[in-house]
């Protein structure tokens, strides 16, 4: 009995040695799958039940478009880790007004903390290659004054981004061609070096979906869905790539190389695929959004990185959670959800909805923690302890 006590008091010492070296790690997404809770609808749940459904999921890493305080409150003690958004409409404000700046963070971030746990702030979204050039000019001024406000407010774990869709990027294929657009390098290129200083990634909207529909007659839809598929090779780089995802990857670390950034890191902030769409979007189905996402669930299980950056390990946020019926535009804008409504599942690709049995909901298999984004580090730190608790109870 003696050997168990030791061998307890052992491996009890060593769980809080390895959790406080754990806490000391500060990172802006957690493994590499996360989700984006979009609320643009009139009958999707309220953020409680949404809390419920994503814990069912074990779904940890959550980005929203603004700073709902309903949203915020309701992610408060849960553990689920938040990307709160700056939305456009205030982008000109805050790049001219850094009192506003700090109001806005002070407001919307410093007030729900450290409850809720918030990871970063998105200044903006899709914003250089939009419509508003003068929004173009803005963007730099506002993201640096919403981090020299979170500095201000001793908010130092806060990671500052902004997202960016394929409208930046010129001559993306192949993937090594890749490079900023003539009219934005003037733009991106100062927003880049400030995101360089503040260890800030380069974060990519990006969407086979959509590149497969633009251009259905010469692209492979199976190169698409991740599935069975001669792929293409990058005769630059003497590079194979087996699905699209991964070749939209390289093109942005392209662009990135190419105008000074080599080391930067990329993460999906957006990516997904369309389960219903008008009758121009024939590619818009129930079986393609599961196989999309399902084959791309298990290459983020994966934690590897693309051909052209093997070590820097994908990550990506799911677009989204619910279908979101009050959008504007094609069909397919308003069915790109995982779940109903009714918070069950919309087409099964391993997720728990909130109709699953308790039993599915609480059992955590090894396979789920590969596929989802609890870290390494998390799932040693659970075993010592569940192997301590059964010596303990012997």
């Amino acid at each position: 009995m003696k050997i168990f006590w030791v061998l307890f008091r052992f491996l009890t010492m060593f769980l809080i040695f390895f959790s406080s070296i754990v806490s000391l790690t500060v990172q802006g997404f957690t493994g590499t799958y996360g989700i984006n809770y979009g609320r643009i609808a009139d009958n999707i749940p309220s953020p409680d039940q949404v809390v419920t459904l994503l814990r069912a999921a074990k779904i940890k890493n959550v980005r929203i478009y603004d700073a709902d305080h309903s949203v915020l409150k309701a992610f408060s003690g849960t553990g689920l880790e938040l990307v709160v958004g700056l939305p456009n409409e205030y982008v000109k404000d805050m790049s001219a007004n850094a009192d506003h700046a700090v109001s806005w963070v002070k407001e919307n971030v410093q007030s729900f903390l450290p409850g809720t746990n918030i990871r970063g702030i998105a200044v903006g979204n899709e914003i250089l290659g939009g419509g508003d050039t003068e929004m173009w000019a803005a963007l730099l001024g506002a993201v640096k004054n919403i981090y020299n406000a979170t500095q201000t407010l001793h908010l130092t774990d806060i990671q500052i981004t902004t997202a960016h869709s394929q409208a930046v990027f010129a001559n993306s294929y192949p993937p090594s061609s890749c490079i900023f657009k003539d009219n934005i390098v003037q733009y991106m290129k100062p927003l880049l070096e400030f995101f360089s200083q503040i260890g800030s990634p380069f974060c990519l909207n990006a969407y086979p979906f959509l590149a497969y529909m633009s251009d259905p007659e010469n692209i492979d839809i199976n190169y698409a869905l991740f599935q069975s598929t001669q792929g293409i090779d990058d005769t630059k780089t003497d590079l194979h790539y087996d699905n699209m995802l991964d070749a939209q990857i390289d093109a942005a670390y392209a662009a990135l190389e190419d105008a000074g950034f080599k080391k930067m890191e990329v993460i999906v902030t957006e990516t997904g695929w369309a389960s219903r769409g008008d009758d121009s979007e024939a590619a818009a189905t129930v079986n393609n959004a599961m196989t999309y996402n399902y084959n791309l669930r298990k290459r983020l299980a994966k934690r590897k990185g693309t051909p052209l950056r093997p070590k820097m390990v994908v990550k990506a946020y799911i677009f989204a959670i619910f279908n979101e019926d009050l959008k504007s535009g094609p069909t397919s804008e308003r069915n790109f959800g995982l779940f109903k409504p009714d918070g069950s599942i919309a087409y099964n690709i391993g997720f728990h909805g909130l109709k699953s049995s308790s039993a599915d909901t609480l059992l955590l298999s090894l396979k789920d923690i590969r596929a989802q984004d609890w870290s390494r580090p998390h799932f040693l730190v659970s075993a010592i302890s569940a192997v301590a608790l059964l010596v303990f109870l012997r």
